[in-house]
Order: structure tokens, then sequence, then C-alpha cells
């Protein structure tokens, strides 16, 4: 299913409505945006089913398209970073990257068509949209790539809520709920003009991985009910309390452990090897004062737990969760701040290679918390499903989003080996909580 042709209908540069003050301003980034500079870009998409029905009669997708373009138009006035490009400036024997807020080509917009129904991408095992397509047989998918150095999860679904808010407004200038914060966050004691990165080409620290990054891997959306999710929290809390009567397991990190233990076994690695579960947290929230949630740009670093194959293997759920919930309460403003001083005195850009093969590390991103549902566009309804497309995958990769049905339910796109994804799904611990999104038996 994943060699269905995509028919490629047209193509267009939106730019903002119209300029603001702000917007004449160069945007400098944060160590928390450059050290992601050779991440892929951020793909994700929204599914909705095509109405039958519009508002003055049948449904029109000429219509439709005319009013996403209108309204995204207006949030891009919001959003100036997203319409520009990312300028180098080099002295010497360094490098300053900056948004220039006043150059840039604006956003482009894809129309496409693909004949697939929406039954196919919620009910199959392999399928993953390639591009972003707009129009399905009987469905429309909203899709958005972002540049991983301009935006994080948190500020990716903030672009869209505001996209959604003004759209249902009818594509007319309003004041939105939640204004986007675009000065980017560093210590007092630096210049934020004064990111210098000590390269002076984009080879020294751009990488470029084209997928597949490892042959025939395979991605499975699995779902956990609201009641399994509430029954793995209780099981974590119950195990671990004769170890600590201080700390608490959460939902979510009661489900990391399940997906950490089971991934890991289903890898069939050494009991003597160490395994490393990671998670992102978002900085808005630990730094002290903390930064608000429309803080636009990267606020995240990685709570990273570590432990033997063979222990997680001996142990249970609550002992692997509670060293997940000591990396996260182990990650805070002293941490962060101790990260960035760091990075000031030896800048760096990540390099993704070693997680691309790094078969004992499982890597979990985005939330459950995200308001990814609350995207509702005028005509369109709640979206059915949310899909990501195929960047930055790999053997131990989690995507984590909100189940459908919404009540702390969670979906996790899972990447994983064929073998080992098969012997996942015979794992009886892990089905014992988990099935298959998308199929009869997942209500």
């Amino acid at each position: 299913m994943n060699s269905q042709r995509v028919n490629h209908i047209s193509e267009c540069f939106i730019q903002r409505k119209y300029e603001v003050q702000e917007s004449k301003q160069p945007c400098y980034l944060s160590p928390w945006d450059l050290i992601v500079l050779s991440a892929h870009y951020n793909q994700k998409g929204l599914l909705f089913m095509k109405p039958k029905i519009g508002q003055d009669g049948l449904f029109s997708m000429d219509r439709l398209l005319e009013s996403l373009k209108d309204s995204l138009a207006l949030t891009l006035v919001h959003f100036s970073p997203l319409v520009v490009n990312l300028l180098l400036y080099h002295d010497r024997h360094r490098s300053l990257i900056f948004v220039d807020c006043n150059k840039g080509p604006g956003v482009r917009f894809v129309h496409a068509t693909v004949d697939v129904k929406v039954s196919d991408v919620l009910s199959s095992a392999d399928y993953y949209i390639q591009s972003v397509v707009t129009e399905l047989v009987d469905g429309i998918f909203i899709g958005c790539s972002m540049n991983h150095v301009i935006a994080d999860g948190t500020s990716f679904w903030h672009f869209w809520n505001v996209w959604s808010e003004i759209h249902r407004a009818g594509g007319i200038p309003i004041s939105i709920t939640r204004s986007p914060i675009h000065k980017r966050w560093i210590p007092d004691c630096y210049d934020p003009a004064d990111l210098f990165l000590p390269y002076i080409h984009p080879d020294e620290f751009i990488r470029r991985y084209e997928p597949p990054y490892q042959p025939g891997l395979r991605e499975r959306f699995f779902h956990f009910s609201s009641k399994n999710v509430n029954a793995l929290k209780a099981k974590a809390n119950e195990e671990i309390n004769h170890e600590s009567e201080m700390a608490k397991i959460s939902s979510f990190q009661a489900l990391m452990s399940l997906v950490w233990r089971s991934m890991i076994r289903a890898r069939g690695l050494n009991p003597n090897r160490v395994t490393h579960c990671t998670l992102a947290v978002n900085n808005r929230r630990t730094i002290d004062p903390p930064l608000c949630e429309e803080y636009f740009g990267n606020s995240i670093s990685v709570a990273i737990a570590t432990a033997r194959v063979g222990e997680l293997a001996h142990h249970g759920i609550g002992w692997a969760a509670l060293l997940l919930n000591q990396a996260v309460a182990n990650h805070t403003d002293k941490a962060v701040r101790n990260f960035v001083y760091s990075w000031f005195e030896s800048p760096y850009v990540v390099d993704l290679g070693p997680f691309l093969d790094a078969e004992d590390t499982v890597q979990v991103a985005s939330s459950p918390r995200f308001p990814i549902y609350e995207n509702r566009f005028d005509g369109l309804g709640k979206p059915v499903a949310v899909r990501s497309g195929y960047t930055n995958k790999f053997g131990g990769k989690v995507v984590a989003f909100p189940g459908y049905e919404g009540g702390g339910s969670v979906d996790l796109e899972m990447c994983l080996p064929p073998d080992s994804m098969s012997a996942l799904e015979l794992d009886e611990e892990f089905m014992a909580y988990a099935c298959r999104a998308g199929n009869d038996y997942c209500g």
C-alpha cells in the first residue's frame, strides 16, 4: 500500500496576510534550537472524513483549499519565523545562524490526491503517508512539515491550534486565544546575538540521513485505553510501595516502563548489555521562573533512564517505572541551566547517526498531552486520526499521541525491525494492555 501513486495537483507559496512590527526584527536562536540543526523536519498531519454536504450543498474541495490558504495567511501573521529562511553569517572560524523574518518565500502549500481510503490508513499494518496529501478517496489529510530548529512539539501543535481557530472564524482577522512568544530564552548573562557555532560551513554540522534508515523498518500504531493505562499506573505504584514511599509513578511513566521492557525484550539482547530509555521533557515547566506554554521555539531536553537488559527482565514494571520517575525528577532547573552553560562553553550540534543503529535504546518523543484533537477545521469536524511522516524514524523510536476518545487514552507509533516487531506483537505482557490501533477489537 505504500506504493500508491501520489498525484500532484498544484502548489503555491503562502505569505503573511499583512506585515507586523515584530516580523521586522531578527529572531536569534537558543542552544535548544541550535543543537537540533541536523534533525529532520517535524512531520505530522491530521486525517478527516470528507464531508458529503457542505454549507451550501455539495462539498467543494476547491472551496476548502481556498479557505485553508486564506486562514493560513492570517495565521502566519502571528508566526513570522515560519515564512522565512535560516541565515548563516560566518566570521573566521565560527558561524551565527539566525532567522531574518524579512526574507523568505513563504509557506509551500501542496494539493495532491491519492487513491486511498481512510479505512486503508487506519487499518493497514504498514501504511504511512509519504507526502503531504490533501485529498483521499473519502477523506482529507492536512499535513505539515516544520523545521525542528524553529519549533518543538509544543509549538508545532500551538501553530495548528491557532490555524484551526482562525479557520473556524471564517478566515477573518481575530484576536487569537493564545499568542505565540517568539523571543528565545537564554540566561541573562549571555547575549542572544552571540550564539556562534564553531563551524564555518554547513557540511561540518549538518548530516543527511535519507530514509529508510533501517531496511524493512516496521511502524505500528498501538492503542492503550484509559482503563488499561490506569491499570498500569496502579500496578507500577503497588510494586514500588515497599521501595519508595516518596515516589508516585505517573500514568505515562508506567506506560513507558511497559514499552521499554517490551521493546528491549523483543530485540533479544544480551542480559549484560546496558539499555537506555529517553523521554522528551518540556523545559517550559522546569526552569524557574517557568516559561509560558506559548513560548514558540524549542524548549525540550531528554531525561535518560539506564539499566541492564537482565535487570529489566528480572524486575517488574514498577521497578523500571521508578527509574523513569527518578530521571524526570533529576531534570531540575539547575540541571537545565547547567546544560545551557556547558553548551556555551563548548557549542555543538547533535549528530543523530548513533541513534539510527542503537538497538539498545528506546527513544520516546511527542506527548499524549498535546491538544491534537482540538484542531477542528470548519466543515471537517473532529480528526479521525493523527499520523506522522517518514522522518526521524529508526528502530526503538516511539511517538506518543493522545487517544482518539480522550480520557487519558494513548496511541503510540512504534518502530522496530521486522523480527523484533513480530516478537513484540506476540509479547503476552505487552498485548495484555495494548491493541493494534484501527482494528475492530480496539474499542
